[in-house]
């Protein structure tokens, strides 16, 4: 029987590795706008966020938001969006992404306190869908599909 490795390497996936922190969250490495960054990759979460700090840091251009955020104990958090990102994890990309950007400092507040390093966002569901993204929990990665 095929692994499977080899059955979605056929398929034109490719093997992403995740770090699993001491919290027990998967945290995936990607590049957004050209720029490298740490990020919590999260299946609950809508949508893909980086924090109001790092704006510069990944050339973002941002306007206001009706979207509230809520997570990690939070809610009601006001956000921004920013439109027409690049980001790439590994070979994958896609150009013209929205991201969401709100306050993050408790979600790296919670992080540090259980020895875990901060992290610049999260990996939301908006780019596994897009990726038609398979994690395998056990080998600790992820498949995302490239284009054809």
């Amino acid at each position: 029987m095929s692994s499977l490795k080899s059955l979605l390497k056929n398929k034109k996936y490719i093997r992403i590795q995740l770090i699993l922190t001491s919290t027990d969250h998967f945290e995936i490495m990607a590049k957004i706008n050209g720029v490298k960054g740490r990020f919590i990759l999260d299946t609950g979460a809508s949508n893909t966020c980086i924090g109001f700090d790092k704006i510069e840091y990944f050339k973002l251009t941002s306007k206001a938001s009706e979207i509230k955020a809520a997570g990690a104990g939070a809610t009601n958090m006001e956000t921004l969006v920013s439109n027409k990102n690049l980001v790439e994890i590994g070979d994958w990309r896609k150009k013209k992404l929205k991201i969401v950007l709100f306050d993050l400092v408790h979600v790296n507040e919670a992080l540090i306190t259980h020895k875990a390093l901060p992290v610049d966002g999260i990996i939301g569901a908006d780019i596994l869908k897009k990726a038609k993204a398979i994690i395998d929990y056990d080998k600790r990665c992820v498949y995302l599909k490239l284009k054809k």
